[in-house]
């Protein structure tokens, strides 16, 4: 809660895993009986089916929470245990990669547009560069710089209230870009130098698209 000034109090505050228990009680059956350690063929079927997925890793400067995304099967499962995903060119940060060199604890969280449930990934994840592998991702004409391995820990869906909460594939949800700043606006207010944010906007779609492989 917060007090009168606005700040919020040490009041209610969980601190040990004994109080977060005392909250929240057992976790149901059910959540526990889906969690496996090898991707069963009913799990390969999300996998297969996603177009996108968030990945999350950890490295000495903080935590990364980076999205891909390609074709439905982009997240290649080789067999029960490893998934391959390739990484396509970005804007050259390589957040996620520079944490996974480091720790390869790796998470990810796969959606499919339409599908209510998501599907949860645990493991660790190395950075590979073979050729013949990545020839084998090439799409456009492109192949990534890189594919990363992620060797399979625990694996299970998650539940659908999120997102009919969020009612996030509905369509009357959807929310008009127009609504929000832009790329170029945000860029203009952040930049030391003089930005031209209309010229940003109005040339990045063209951008995109030599660059999006």
């Amino acid at each position: 809660m917060t007090n009168r000034h606005g700040e919020i109090s040490s009041s209610g505050r969980i601190t040990t895993i004994e109080q977060l228990e005392a909250v929240y009680g057992e976790p149901s059956p059910r959540s526990l009986t889906k969690e496996i350690d090898h991707i069963s063929d009913h799990y390969r079927a999300f996998i297969d089916a996603a177009p996108f997925v968030v990945i999350a890793t950890s490295g000495p400067e903080g935590l990364d929470c980076s999205p891909r995304g390609d074709p439905p099967g982009f997240a290649r499962v080789i067999d029960e245990k490893t998934v391959l995903i390739p990484d396509r060119r970005g804007n050259n940060r390589v957040d996620s990669l520079r944490n996974i060199v480091v720790d390869p604890r790796i998470s990810l969280l796969f959606l499919i547009p339409g599908i209510r449930e998501t599907m949860r990934i645990n493991g660790r994840a190395e950075i590979l560069t073979d050729p013949g592998l990545l020839q084998s991702f090439v799409t456009q004409g492109k192949q990534p710089r890189s594919i990363i391995a992620i060797t399979v820990e625990r694996i299970y869906f998650q539940c659908s209230k999120a997102l009919v909460r969020s009612a996030l594939w509905a369509q009357d949800s959807q929310i008009d870009r127009a609504t929000l700043p832009s790329t170029g606006e945000m860029l203009a207010a952040l930049s030391q130098e003089p930005f031209d944010a209309r010229a940003y906007d109005e040339g990045y779609p063209e951008h995109m698209a030599k660059t999006i492989y």
